[in-house]
């Protein structure tokens, strides 16, 4: 979202200015979280959460063991010990940490315990291995969703592993540092240097303001154990054929894969409906019976389940997929975005991922399903996942509910593009890569996007060169080089990858495809309405977009759209993403408000003119 604000008079801004400030001040809604400190702005869940029950789902629905239903693992989501570091002298083992914090919620955030940033900081806690674990010659994984920013993992005082990348999931195998018997120490040192150092870090600043927000540090998505063979199944993909009668099966493993044979099947409701089988890591051509297509207006899914076999070791895991494609296709002598081969109109809103109790990670897995329910209930068909990337579970939901995702590359702080090293640019290169690979079994992920309005963006070029890195390595999705070519840092269109997209506040923009991409409009709309008692406490309000009321918005909302359904479609335009689907801190530019306990515009009104934009655009 860009940051320049509309022209008023001097007199319409002081009155605009005032009135914000008094909503502002409104008491905000509250609940006493479970260490007993008071939520800045609770959600419907907030008070949900405890130490016994933080988000107890299984993490990785596209890979389970033995299914998705009962699989066996061990959540180590809960009470840690915790202690601020200063980046000196060796972590502190064996030693008993003087704070607590509720993992997996950032420390910044109050339903972590901490609520408080530290560049350096230690978690420690002792757990009791079941001897099923470690049974039959199995292995122990040690699996973290995401740690921010940089973490290494030492159990009973050894080093197992460390990862550098804040958005990434990564294991280790902890089976050689265990002990015969008793409990076994998990120390976790993570650095943190948030927009301090150049690094993807979204919207997190040390100082949020205006439309960059609250830092999210340390542990932020899931922990768990899990016993697997000593080789195994470390991700599955299914990609989609062009022909959409059929899969490409590829896996990653761990162990030595010699020998190794690799046997999937697929089931439509309970029903066999194809199989494969081949060498263990490589490809797979898994055929479909009878194929039946995901869309969102109906999101089916096939189910999996894959067995590796070497020898007398055997591992077993569960999947899932839907069928679809997606290109760029000519439509009536225009490029056009094509979904199963039949021209869509993306009709999307921006949302950010972010939560006033939770910061980056949602309260619970009902909270984290909630704003998804909520676009489609509202009638959009696609999501653009701003500057983020979420826990798998989120996009076990946005598959299951059947929305498209546009999923943004979280961006390097802004400010400093022409002060980028070459080590730099290529952390952020091997980033990129780490994300795409990570993500490629999404179904609902339709497109990437590297760069949004520039930010971390070092010329103009290196929107070309993303563009080709990722569509290299995932040809089966489009890319969107640059979104918001127009706007606003190293302005300027990269002519590359599959989309033309430009800004336009309110707009919407109405850009045409080109000779070689269709168009969308990446971000329009951001009408501004604070709801007294919902905001987020002690923050000036952007001001840009402001309505007077709920009916204004709604109102602005329907004839924005109308823009797009009556002008866009005509012109062959392919989307748009509307800004967006809550508040977020001091933007008050939601259709629901931050806390999620007000819808601001009346549903049916907004999903009747959604639907009818969807219609019009989806038109030959």
């Amino acid at each position: 979202m860009k940051s320049n604000i509309s022209v008023w008079g001097a007199c319409a801004w002081m009155t605009m200015v005032m009135s914000f400030t008094s909503m502002a001040m409104a008491a905000p809604d509250q609940a006493t979280t479970w260490n007993g400190k008071t939520a800045p702005l609770a959600t419907p869940w907030t008070a949900e959460v405890s130490p016994s029950n933080a988000l107890p789902e299984y993490p990785r629905p596209q890979l389970a063991r033995p299914s998705l239903d009962h699989p066996q693992w061990m959540s180590l989501n809960g009470l840690w010990q915790y202690a601020p570091g200063d980046g000196q002298g060796a972590p502190p083992f064996g030693q008993t940490l003087k704070d607590q914090v509720l993992v997996p919620y950032p420390i910044e955030s109050v339903l972590s315990g901490v609520q408080k940033h530290a560049d350096f900081m230690f978690y420690r806690r002792l757990v009791e291995i079941p001897a099923a674990f470690t049974a039959h010659g199995q292995h122990v994984q040690l699996n973290f969703g995401a740690v921010s920013h940089d973490a290494t993992v030492y159990v009973n005082g050894k080093q197992v592993g460390r990862h550098a990348g804040g958005y990434t999931s990564f294991s280790a195998d902890i089976t050689s540092a265990l002990r015969p018997h008793g409990p076994q120490e998990i120390i976790v040192a993570v650095h943190a240097p948030v927009d301090g150092a150049n690094i993807m870090v979204g919207k997190q600043r040390l100082k949020p303001e205006g439309i960059f927000y609250t830092a999210a540090s340390g542990i932020w998505q899931s922990v768990w154990l899990e016993p697997v063979p000593a080789i195994s199944v470390a991700q599955l993909s299914f990609t989609p054929a062009s022909s959409l009668d059929a899969f490409t099966v590829t896996s990653k493993l761990h162990g030595r894969s010699a020998g190794a044979t690799l046997h999937v099947t697929a089931y439509a409701d309970g029903k066999a409906v194809g199989e494969a089988s081949g060498p263990a890591g490589q490809s797979l051509h898994l055929a479909i019976a009878h194929p039946r297509l995901w869309s969102p207006q109906d999101p089916f899914l096939y189910t999996f389940k894959a067995t590796l076999t070497q020898g007398d070791q055997r591992d077993e895991v569960t999947s899932y997929a839907g069928l679809r494609t997606i290109a760029v296709a000519k439509v009536g002598g225009r490029n056009r975005i094509v979904l199963n081969g039949k021209p869509t109109f993306l009709l999307a809103t921006l949302d950010q991922g972010y939560w006033p109790d939770g910061i980056y990670t949602a309260p619970t897995d009902a909270a984290l399903k909630f704003d998804i329910q909520k676009t489609k209930d509202l009638g959009f068909n696609t999501i653009r996942k701003h500057i983020k990337v979420e826990p798998a579970r989120w996009y076990y939901w946005t598959d299951r509910i059947g929305l498209m995702v546009w999923q943004d590359m979280p961006a390097l702080p802004t400010g400093n593009n022409d002060k980028l090293s070459g080590a730099d640019k290529d952390s952020f290169r091997a980033d990129v890569s780490a994300i795409v690979d990570q993500l490629e079994g999404v179904t609902s992920i339709i497109g990437w996007i590297p760069f949004n309005e520039g930010w971390g963006q070092w010329s103009i070029p290196a929107a070309a060169e993303l563009s080709k890195q990722i569509k290299q390595r995932d040809p089966s999705r489009l890319v969107d080089a640059r979104s918001g070519a127009n706007c606003c840092d190293t302005k300027g269109d990269p002519h590359a990858g599959d989309v033309y997209d430009v800004h336009e506040y309110q707009g919407p923009g109405l850009p045409s495809p080109d000779a070689e991409r269709a168009a969308i409009d990446g971000e329009h709309g951001g009408l501004t309405l604070g709801i007294p008692g919902h905001v987020w406490p002690n923050t000036p309000i952007n001001p840009y977009g402001t309505v007077k009321d709920r009916a204004a918005l709604i109102d602005g909302y329907v004839a924005n759209t109308a823009v797009l359904r009556d002008k866009g479609a005509p012109k062959g335009m392919s989307g748009s993403v509307y800004t967006q689907i809550t508040d977020v801190e001091g933007e008050h530019n939601g259709l629901y408000t931050y806390d999620r306990k007000v819808e601001k515009v009346d549903e049916a009104k907004v999903r009747a003119i959604n639907e009818a934009t969807i219609r019009a655009g989806g038109q030959p």
